[in-house]
């Protein structure tokens, strides 16, 4: 009877042991099940992390290569380019689920799409501005060198037409006379005879020149260098001249035969010398010989 007692109490020691053993396996079972899993959501979480940093880096590498194009948008990309590093280092810090850096990345992603685009276009209009300020500048060159070249041909032909506008003194004629005191003239060749001077010249015609009264100033010099006649002084342009008489005709673009007397005494023989003009510029010479 004892050992039919001692035999069941030892079966329900048994019983007892055994179940503890399976639920101490199913325990171990489940608990390496679960470390498993927490491994698995561990290396998922650190790739995720991993991509996300990757693509980051990715933003910031193209955000940098456009600020160094320098173009109109810099600031707004530093600023873009700013946060993408600003969010780098908030994921690098992370020790968990990375979704939420997921959905900035994608917004960060978006916006640099956008303002790539924009920057591109900004680009494009700074090409077209370029080329077409190029072709301005070149344009304008040319009108400045085709200004120059007219200014030129302007000056020139200014001097051409102030030249072909002054008028022509030529024929200067000369003769001794002996006047008497009845007046009448006689032509000679000797000095001592001689007492007045017949000075004459031809003003040719000229119809781009201005017309109205010309004045001229007539100087004579003897084989002595003296100046006959007025001996009157005159200054051009701080040139002083001596001039024997002055000759004023209304000139009317035609020629004009001009002629003077000069009377005088004690004319001596040898050659005289007959200038003429025009204000200061001496515009006609001739000269003759008495005897």
């Amino acid at each position: 009877m004892e050992n039919k007692q001692s035999s069941s109490s030892l079966k329900a020691v048994i019983a007892v042991l055994a179940v503890l053993l399976v639920g101490s396996l199913v325990y171990i079972f489940k608990l390496s099940s679960d470390t498993d899993k927490v491994q698995t959501v561990l290396k998922t979480t650190e790739t995720e992390k991993e991509s996300v940093l990757k693509d980051l880096e990715q933003l910031k590498t193209t955000y940098d290569a456009a600020i160094a194009e320098n173009t109109s948008m810099s600031d707004e990309l530093i600023q873009e380019r700013d946060k993408v590093v600003s969010l780098m280092a908030e994921v690098k810090k992370s020790k968990g689920d990375v979704s939420a850096f997921k959905t900035q990345l994608n917004f960060l992603q978006n916006k640099m799409k956008a303002m790539m685009a924009e920057n591109e276009g900004l680009k494009k209009q700074n090409t077209v501005l370029t080329s077409q300020r190029d072709s301005t500048a070149v344009v304008l060159t040319e009108s400045k060198k085709f200004n120059e070249a007219l200014v030129g041909q302007n000056s020139e032909l200014a001097k051409v037409v102030e030249k072909g506008s002054k008028l022509t003194v030529l024929n200067i004629q000369s003769s001794a006379y002996k006047v008497r005191s009845s007046g009448k003239e006689i032509e000679t060749e000797k000095a001592r005879r001689t007492n007045m001077l017949k000075i004459s010249f031809t003003i040719a015609g000229n119809e781009i020149a201005q017309s109205g009264d010309k004045t001229y100033y007539v100087q004579v010099i003897d084989s002595k260098n003296n100046v006959l006649g007025e001996k009157k002084n005159i200054s051009f342009d701080g040139k002083d001249l001596t001039y024997s008489f002055t000759s004023t005709v209304k000139y009317e673009n035609k020629t004009v035969q001009v002629s003077e007397n000069l009377p005088g005494k004690d004319f001596v023989a040898g050659t005289y010398f007959i200038n003429v003009f025009d204000k200061g510029e001496l515009v006609s010479k001739s000269s003759f010989n008495l005897k």
